[in-house]
């Protein structure tokens, strides 16, 4: 079962790829994976292993690679490079902590209040589309995509005029590999669309620079780090990650959330009868669809996961889609 971990088509069918990964959860939180084309690597799909190695970012570090990439990728981006637009996920410390903190006060309840009132239309708008399609529509591409993208543009202090823009971009960056909405997987392919991104937001830079507000695209385009300008490439990789990511992953938690309410009316029924629970069904809905299904590390030193013996420079997947259904954690998973 390690196609379970490296072949996209197996998240085409979640319900096998949980069953599967449930019975892989019996021979250990943390498995060896040497798959062709890929250099080997250790999935971690226990949950405390996961947490295990979530605390400790100076032994599991994010450089050089956060993302699982074939070995062609990773030769052909380290030979001819690719465009070295930096976010959050791909920085250590120092930097990590210094970025993050750039934007951590505007994320506050306090600061977000600001925002109560937009936020009220667009869930209202939401709400609107769904009782006029008079009881059937696709949730996900009339709903669950639009509603959180609305959200973000109106952070970011964008036009609705840019909604496609941003979708379609968004679309062809984290669906790369996908023949329905990516441009293609290559590094040349990828570099495209993140040049639009960057043409894109170096406009915004321009604008908010000569007329700043109180958005957020304000704060990132006149931010400093060590009380110098932020380096471009780190700019738009923060408003690149806000604008894709931001968007992607809600989308992706209210589909599987409706979905679970959709086929399961004795759960709707209750949460319609104790909204108290709704918090908690917010967790689960994330909890279920983990719309973030791993990220990459790299030991810095000799150690071990879970027991499990791991070499200095081995390669190490947080798999966080299987940890969220660690049955030793859940109980019914």
């Amino acid at each position: 079962m390690i196609d379970l971990f490296h072949d996209p088509q197996r998240y085409g069918d979640m319900d096998t790829w949980r069953r599967d990964v449930l019975s892989l959860h019996a021979d250990g939180p943390v498995h060896r994976i040497e798959a062709d084309g890929f250099r080997p690597f250790w999935a971690v799909i226990g949950h405390d292993a996961v947490m295990e190695v979530e605390r400790q970012p100076k032994l599991f570090t994010n450089e050089p690679y956060s993302v699982l990439a074939t070995e062609e990728a990773i030769r052909v981006v380290e030979e001819q490079g690719q465009l070295n637009i930096r976010t959050l996920i791909h920085m250590d410390a120092p930097d990590h902590v210094k970025y993050r903190r750039l934007t951590a006060d505007w994320f506050k309840p306090s600061s977000l209040a600001r925002m109560n009132e937009r936020l009220d239309e667009l869930s209202e708008q939401a709400y609107r589309k769904m009782v006029d399609a008079g009881g059937r529509l696709d949730f996900y591409r009339d709903v669950a995509m639009r509603y959180p993208l609305q959200v973000i543009l109106a952070i970011l202090g964008l036009p609705e005029s840019d909604y496609d823009r941003m979708l379609k971009l968004t679309q062809e960056l984290f669906g790369a590999s996908d023949p329905d909405l990516g441009r293609g997987a290559s590094p040349e392919e990828i570099n495209a669309v993140l040049l639009d991104f960057y043409g894109y937001f170096t406009g915004l830079t321009a604008d908010r620079q000569a007329n700043p507000s109180t958005d957020l695209a304000t704060l990132i385009a006149n931010g400093t780090i060590d009380d110098e300008p932020m380096p471009v490439l780190e700019q738009m990789g923060y408003y690149t990650i806000v604008a894709t990511a931001g968007h992607d992953t809600t989308a992706a938690s209210m589909s599987e959330g409706m979905h679970r309410l959709a086929t399961d009316p004795e759960a709707l029924a209750r949460l319609q009868a104790e909204p108290d629970l709704i918090p908690n069904a917010v967790d689960e809905m994330i909890r279920l669809s983990s719309p973030v299904r791993h990220f990459m590390r790299t030991a810095q030193e000799d150690t071990e996961i879970a027991g499990r013996p791991i070499a200095k420079g081995d390669w190490i997947m947080l798999n966080y889609t299987a940890a969220n259904l660690d049955p030793t954690i859940f109980d019914d998973p």
